[in-house]
């Protein structure tokens, strides 16, 4: 792939660029010979919220200098850090650790948090201890997926809204007895979280399409438990076609930065009991926006 130098459209920040090298056809790209700090200037953050807005997911190589501290104070940067409102192993809580050891694994397609009505707009990974071979991660562009819906597929997704929870199936992916994993889950599960999402969202800035799907969906609004089934696979299938996806080979001191609001992604689970740990910041997000005007809305708890 060759590189490319992207600056943003904003005549106050014209002296700033990005050194981009993308790495899949419709998502990511790493941004080279840039180390993330707590002081980079205003023109620098604008230039790689543009990216983002564009590439959707952004690699950083050798962030040895990013520990905990320097990571949530990069963050703030870009909005305001929140929690997962019942995940365990969270530092200051915001900051929440991705140990597999104690069951932190995600091998299911998924958005962070759609159990939420307004989820994280960003999420920021850092590999803190990785194994020597397996454990990528690989995401997938829900923008992308949805430009390239046949015509009726886009019309009937415009239409249809979902019930995403918490108390989702966690072993769906689990092939043998993982005791780990099983407490992990029962933490995660100590409060149902729901929300109605619609299947189609307007992004908050580039007003672009994608898709609400993943492992947190629960069911179509107003469809049975096998239709809603059906129609997921449908829509899953096109998200997760490989045209739309990039996988990312970790090494330590890695940082991938996402647009959560315009992507899903999945942890593979192929390194065996060797360590792997990684921390994860989420940035405040917004309700979505339908393509009829309406919100988001939060089921559970009640309000």
């Amino acid at each position: 792939m060759t590189k490319q130098t992207i600056s943003p459209p904003r005549p106050d920040n014209a002296a700033t660029s990005l050194t981009l090298r993308p790495i899949a056809g419709r998502i990511g790209a790493e941004v080279q010979d840039l180390a993330l700090t707590p002081d980079l200037p205003p023109a620098t953050i604008q230039a790689l919220r543009d990216a983002l807005t564009h590439h959707k997911v952004l690699f950083f190589r050798d962030q040895h200098h990013v520990d905990a501290a320097t990571q949530t104070a990069f963050g703030r940067q870009w909005g305001e850090p929140v929690g997962h409102p019942t995940a365990p192993d969270q530092i200051e809580g915001h900051l929440l650790e991705l140990n597999a050891e104690h069951g932190g694994k995600a091998n299911v397609w998924h958005t962070d948090m759609t159990f939420l009505d307004a989820y994280p707009a960003v999420s920021i990974l850092r590999a803190v201890n990785v194994p020597s071979a397996g454990g990528d991660t690989v995401w997938a562009n829900t923008a992308a997926a949805y430009a390239h819906l046949p015509d009726p597929l886009k019309r009937l997704a415009d239409e249809l809204w979902a019930i995403h929870s918490n108390d989702y199936d966690y072993t769906v992916n689990q092939t043998h007895p993982d005791h780990a994993l099983d407490a992990y889950h029962t933490t995660f599960v100590s409060s149902v979280y729901e929300a109605e999402q619609p299947l189609v969202r307007l992004h908050p800035i580039s007003g672009e399409r994608s898709l609400i799907l993943g492992g947190f969906f629960k069911k179509f609004s107003n469809l049975s438990l096998t239709d809603s089934r059906r129609l997921f696979d449908l829509f899953q299938t096109h998200i997760t076609r490989l045209e739309n996806t990039v996988r990312w080979q970790w090494k330590k001191g890695d940082i991938a930065i996402w647009d959560n609001q315009s992507t899903q992604h999945y942890a593979l689970d192929d390194y065996g009991n060797y360590p792997r740990v990684m921390q994860r910041l989420t940035l405040r997000g917004e309700p979505s926006l339908s393509t009829d005007g309406r919100h988001s809305r939060q089921l559970l708890p009640a309000r």
